[in-house]
């Protein structure tokens, strides 16, 4: 508990004041000399936005049952979840969209991405296929990404932002091997005008400038949900809206 609370920057007492609580008594729970109940927990877990796979270890390390259930998104009991899935991402085409799990990790595409797939090497393909690491490796998208300076570090900047709220140990390794891979001369410095990093790809079709939105599930109780998110990208012009359209064609 302290460790988290130190992670989102809180002293005691902030946290204690956002809790309704005593300082002293989250300072009995941070130091053992107090067991607290379930409930305390949960409700300090809340206050500090610890993410629900935290949370069951949190409520395992002092003695508690689990409370969230992890399973595979194949598992029947996400039938409504995944069909949701499926349906938005149909619904996205021509232009593409995929869902990823918390390592940024492949779980569901639509055939919009198949086309920039290609050309990829096939190492980068294998399960499980990361998209970060498609997007940055050399041997992925990165020789056709024209503004890769700044997609580059607009990556970077997303997976630390992840790594500071998850405390996700796969997330920070990751983190350390993209930063690994060679840089681009343009460091990515955005003009002064600018309100989003596009992502502009060099196709048979010409350039492609796409805008990227992320999505996620209100109010999950599930980890799998809770750690599923919905990339969808748009055509940042009407030029790049017909790329798309012949690119899927």
């Amino acid at each position: 508990m302290r460790q988290w609370r130190q992670r989102r920057r809180l002293s005691q007492l902030d946290l204690a004041c956002d809790a309704d609580i005593s300082t002293r008594h989250l300072s009995f729970v941070e130091t053992g000399r107090a067991h607290p109940s379930r409930e305390m927990l949960l409700h300090l877990a809340e206050q500090l936005d610890i993410p629900l796979r935290e949370r069951n270890r949190l409520l395992t390390a002092a003695g508690y049952a689990p409370l969230f259930p992890l399973r595979d998104l194949a598992d029947p009991a996400l039938d409504a979840a995944r069909v949701a899935i499926e349906q938005l991402l149909k619904a996205h085409e021509p232009n593409p969209a995929l869902a990823v799990d918390r390592q940024w990790n492949l779980l569901a595409a639509n055939a919009a991405v198949a086309p920039f797939l290609l050309g990829v090497a096939p190492e980068l393909l294998a399960p499980p296929l990361n998209v970060l690491r498609l997007s940055l490796h050399p041997r992925g998208l990165a020789p056709r990404i024209l503004n890769l300076g700044q997609w580059r570090a607009h990556l970077l900047a997303r997976l630390r932002r992840d790594v500071d709220l998850s405390a996700d140990e796969g997330l920070a390794a990751l983190l350390e091997e993209l930063r690994g891979y060679p840089a681009p001369e343009d460091h990515g410095e955005l003009p002064g005008d600018a309100v989003l990093v596009p992502l502009q790809l060099r196709t048979d079709f010409g350039t492609l400038s796409l805008i990227s939105t992320i999505t996620v599930f209100g109010t999950p109780v599930d980890v799998t949900l809770a750690e599923l998110a919905l990339e969808t990208f748009f055509p940042a012009d009407a030029d790049s809206a017909e790329v798309l359209r012949k690119l899927l064609g």
